[in-house]
């Protein structure tokens, strides 16, 4: 999620191919999760190569099947600026405009108001 706002306040993309986990403190250090054999397994069922996992859980690395570890590239960090570093496109690979391109266009491009309707308390009640 926090790469999802970043990615939507710059105006950068998050790279598609690249599935993470892990809990993020206040001060951006990557704290341990459980499950990683599930997660990347998942990743893989998906076509994902590439996996961020929290450092803290390099050690459970060597349990991971061979299989599951075939053709994966695992990166292991202790900090957001790390995780950002990797799953931020540069702004000129950015597919889409940035956020400053969006809000000008909006500026410009202002949508007319829809005609105002009059309430049901306001209509007069029909009577039988």
């Amino acid at each position: 999620m926090a790469a999802a706002l970043i990615s939507a306040l710059s105006g950068r993309q998050v790279r598609r191919e690249i599935a993470m986990t892990g809990e993020i403190t206040l001060r951006g250090s990557v704290l341990g999760i459980g499950g990683l054999n599930e997660k990347v397994l998942a990743a893989q069922r998906f076509g994902i190569r590439q996996v961020i996992i929290p450092a803290e859980n390099e050690k459970d690395l060597k349990e991971l099947p061979a299989p599951l570890r075939k053709g994966m590239k695992i990166a292991a960090v202790k900090h957001i600026d790390e995780v950002l570093a990797i799953v931020l496109a540069a702004k000129a690979e950015a597919e889409t405009p940035g956020v400053a391109e969006l809000t000008e266009t909006a500026a410009i491009k202002k949508p007319s108001a829809p005609p105002l309707r009059r309430s049901a308390i306001e209509q007069p009640a029909m009577v039988n």
